[in-house]
C-alpha cells in the first residue's frame, strides 16, 4: 500500500477525512493550530497544514474508492501517474507537527536557486527558491510541485 496526495474542494479537508475514515481508508491530514484575529476577538483554530490536500494510504486497485467521499476531487499527479508520497515523509510531517516551529532564515539566495531543506517535514528534499517577502520565504518543493511559505 502506498500513500497518495488527494486534492479536495477548498475547506473540505475535515469532511473528506471523516468520510474516508467511515469507509475504513487510512487517511492523514496534517493539522496546525493558528490564532485568527477578528475585529472583536482572537481565536485559536485548527486548520490543515496543506490547504485542499489530504493523504490516503491505499492499494493501486482500491484508489477509486476515495471518490465516494464528499469533497474529494482528484489525486495529485506526477509524470502522468498519481504521486506516491513516501512513508518517511508522512512520518516526518507527523513528527514535525509534534515539535515547536523553528525560525528559518534564508540569506544570499537568488530566485531560481535550488536549495536542500535541512530541517522540518521535508528535510532532505530539493526546493527552488522563489522569493522573499518581508518575513515570508517562498519555495517550490521539487518532488511534489507545491509552494511552501516559511514564516519567521
Amino acid at each position: 500500500m502506498n500513500w497518495y496526495a488527494l486534492y479536495t474542494k477548498p475547506r473540505n479537508e475535515k469532511k473528506v477525512v471523516e468520510d474516508l475514515i467511515a469507509l475504513k481508508i487510512e487517511v492523514y491530514c496534517p493539522m496546525v493550530t493558528v490564532v485568527k484575529q477578528w475585529s472583536d476577538r482572537k481565536k485559536s483554530i485548527e486548520q490543515p497544514l496543506l490547504s485542499s490536500y489530504v493523504f490516503v494510504k491505499t492499494t493501486e486497485k482500491n484508489r477509486g474508492q476515495v471518490f465516494s467521499a464528499t469533497g474529494a476531487v482528484r489525486y495529485l499527479f506526477w509524470l502522468g501517474k498519481p504521486a506516491i508520497v513516501k512513508e518517511k515523509e508522512i512520518l516526518a510531517m507527523q513528527e514535525m507537527l509534534q515539535e515547536k516551529y523553528k525560525e528559518i532564515t534564508v540569506t544570499g539566495i537568488q530566485p531560481g536557486h535550488k536549495v536542500t531543506l535541512e530541517e522540518g517535514v521535508f528535510k532532505g528534499q530539493m526546493a527552488t527558491f522563489k522569493e522573499q517577502k518581508g518575513n515570508k520565504t517562498i519555495l517550490v518543493l521539487d518532488s511534489l510541485g507545491i509552494t511552501l511559505i516559511l514564516e519567521k
